[in-house]
């Protein structure tokens, strides 16, 4: 079944959060020796990053569909919560999140070396909030609930969606307002969920829930619909790591999803990339059983990326369109948003990697490019590719170009092995894109001058170097186009 479909309206979408917010850390590094005063590694920092985490995640997500995010949660009156605030604002964000001046901002500080988290560093208070809190909290709820086309509750066992009475106060809101309820669980207790739409458990957590084991299909099933019947629910998706997901509906067999096997570098936030996806694809009306495919895609995509990464609009496109076309889908993990790009990029600058870069438009692909593409590689240990948007192209090369998409162009330059990452950019010159990823090496062909090349003061002015590369004679996209349009070839 094909997953292309109308993204556009995801750009309506307007989903309201719920949950517990966190400022989510990361020192980035490496491990070279132990140290002498204990038989413990030595971490020599080199960057640090700051993003939402928590219930915060599930907004990067949203907005990274290009939906707009309402969030009610607390954050302490501290140094993180100030930090956590500002990450809160933003275009499509409207931060209703509360200060709590009797807890510290939850924290979670995550220390990574060569691609793998080495340790995890949580500070945190957990704890029912007061009734003033849970009060102010309902109140704003119900505020945003006016605009909201769906709620989703993230729940991460830190307090506020513990309390059963503030739960089942949003749930209620969203029934009596006809508004989709999406609940991600934490612990055992599930009965403060009841009426919800649909909960999104792994099978771990539905196996501790239901007190049975999952591990066929037969018995995931079998969970699944008791499950169901006690919390009167519509929807019941189960993620199932390499295994997929089961999404059930009332009265209707279970659907089993499978995955797409790819290079998993870290799981940390899938959890929040399948409830975003799978409320604003619904949201934007989109069948539940297309939703749930579209999430599992979703997280087939952040799990192949270092560090809690969302999901974005350009990267769900492309796994959707060729969904099916490629068995182990490696070359869709290499197309990067410029946001996700910036943190992949710090993570192999901390190990080491000397980071090369190349642009262009890459209209029909020939060994022109393929030479130039293995010759840059040659350059360094990663090879960054910036790709000319559809728009961009069209502005350079006129109003019949591009040939082929940008999710065509960029999958085709992902199969290729010399080339570690894909980055999409919307301006006429990758100059932005160059100036955010600081690459050690800019490459391009001999047709250049030193002098022409776009961002060559930029990569000069931090010590990093031009290079360029002789060109194989007679390809080229604009002749080829030419040929094709004069001769077109006959099936």
């Amino acid at each position: 079944m094909s997953l292309c479909t109308d993204f556009a309206r995801f750009g309506h979408c307007r989903i309201l959060v719920v949950g517990d917010l966190m400022l989510d850390r990361y020192l980035w590094g490496e491990v070279e020796r132990i140290s002498p005063e204990a038989p413990v590694p030595v971490f020599r920092v080199k960057t640090r990053s700051e993003a939402r985490g928590g219930a915060g995640n599930v907004v990067s997500n949203l907005i990274g569909l290009g939906a707009a995010a309402s969030v009610v949660g607390l954050r302490g009156a501290d140094e993180a919560g100030r930090r956590l605030n500002r990450l809160l604002e933003g275009a499509q964000i409207k931060n209703l999140s509360i200060e709590s001046p009797g807890r510290p901002t939850t924290t979670k500080t995550r220390l990574v070396s060569g691609g793998q988290q080495l340790i995890r560093l949580d500070e945190e208070e957990i704890g029912l909030p007061g009734a003033d809190l849970l009060n102010e909290a309902l109140r704003r709820v119900e505020g945003a609930a006016n605009e909201a086309d769906a709620i989703i509750l993230s729940d991460y066992g830190k307090g506020l969606l513990q309390h059963g009475d503030l739960t089942q106060a949003v749930i209620a809101i969203g029934r009596r307002r006809g508004i989709p309820v999406f609940v991600d669980p934490k612990g055992r207790d599930w009965e403060r969920y009841r009426g919800a739409t649909c909960i999104t458990p792994n099978s771990r957590e539905l196996a501790a829930y239901d007190g049975a084991a999952c591990e066929t299909n037969e018995q995931l099933a079998a969970a699944m619909r008791q499950a169901m019947g006690r919390l009167d629910l519509a929807w019941l998706l189960v993620t199932r790591g390499a295994a997929g997901m089961c999404l059930m509906e009332k009265n209707n067999a279970p659907v089993f999803i499978a995955t797409q096997a790819r290079q998993v570098f870290d799981v940390s936030g899938a959890g929040d990339t399948v409830i975003a996806t799978l409320a604003v694809a619904v949201a934007a009306e989109i069948g539940v059983a297309d939703a749930a495919r579209l999430a599992n895609l979703a997280a087939g995509v952040v799990v192949s990326k270092v560090g809690t990464q969302p999901i974005h609009l350009f990267e769900l496109k492309t796994a959707a369109r060729n969904a099916g076309a490629a068995p182990n889908g490696r070359f869709q993990s290499k197309i990067f948003t410029r946001e996700s790009a910036l943190v992949q990029v710090e993570a192999w600058k901390a190990n080491g990697d000397k980071i090369v870069f190349t642009n262009g438009c890459f209209d029909l692909l020939h060994p022109g490019h393929i030479h130039l593409l293995h010759k840059a590689k040659e350059l360094g240990r990663r090879l960054v590719v910036g790709l000319n948007s559809d728009a961009s192209v069209t502005r350079l090369k006129g109003p019949n170009r591009p040939i082929l998409s940008e999710q065509d162009r960029g999958c085709i330059l992902g199969a290729l092995d010399c080339v570690d990452m894909v980055v999409l950019f919307e301006d006429d010159t990758p100059q932005r894109l160059i100036s955010a990823l600081k690459p050690d090496i800019l490459a391009k062909g001999a047709d250049y001058r030193p002098e022409q090349v776009v961002g060559r003061e930029i990569v000069e002015s931090y010590g990093g170097s031009v290079k360029l590369i002789e060109l194989l004679q007679g390809y080229s996209s604009t002749r080829l186009a030419r040929m094709l349009k004069a001769d077109p070839p006959h099936f």
